[in-house]
């Protein structure tokens, strides 16, 4: 490839990176836990989780989605986490329910257990963690839902 080329390309990339940067309203898209179960299929050592989400795109353009990384964190412990390459394209103004495989992590869920155990508690604090590949000219979207759920009965 000749100088010139080379340097065609590198400006032409250059310039495609930076509109893609110009999209001054655009929202972040929403994720929400919607489900979470045992997997039927999980047989082996360790169990596997199905999580449901809604993902929802508030932005005019769609969302290719080329995959995601997630972790669930209880009491700052990570206890489960995985990674889905499979993932719909979420059209403009729209949103798709997707369900997703975690592992536990053995030693985040011991130091949670030896929390509990140490500590009469109310209610536990999650946090669910999601990275977003959206395709190689565009940054990962990161986002983060946090929450609690209550130990006691509610009357």
């Amino acid at each position: 490839m000749t100088l010139f080329k080379r340097i065609t390309v590198l400006l032409l990339m250059t310039f495609l990176v930076a509109c893609a940067g110009l999209s001054p309203n655009y929202e972040k898209p929403q994720v929400n836990v919607t489900s979470f179960a045992l997997a039927p299929d999980s047989s082996g050592i360790a169990p596997r989780f199905n999580i449901g989400l809604q993902v929802i795109n508030p932005n005019r353009t769609a969302l290719p989605l080329d995959g995601m990384s997630y972790s669930v964190e209880v009491e700052g412990n990570k206890i489960l986490s995985g990674a889905e390459p499979n993932l719909p394209r979420i059209e403009g103004y729209s949103s798709a329910d997707i369900v997703i495989q975690a592992s536990p992590d053995l030693l985040g869920s011991a130091r949670l257990l030896n929390q509990l155990l140490s500590g009469q508690r109310n209610q536990l604090n999650y946090l669910f963690k999601a990275r977003l590949d959206v395709g190689t000219l565009m940054p990962y979207i990161n986002i983060e839902e946090k929450g609690s759920f209550s130990l006691t009965n509610a009357k």
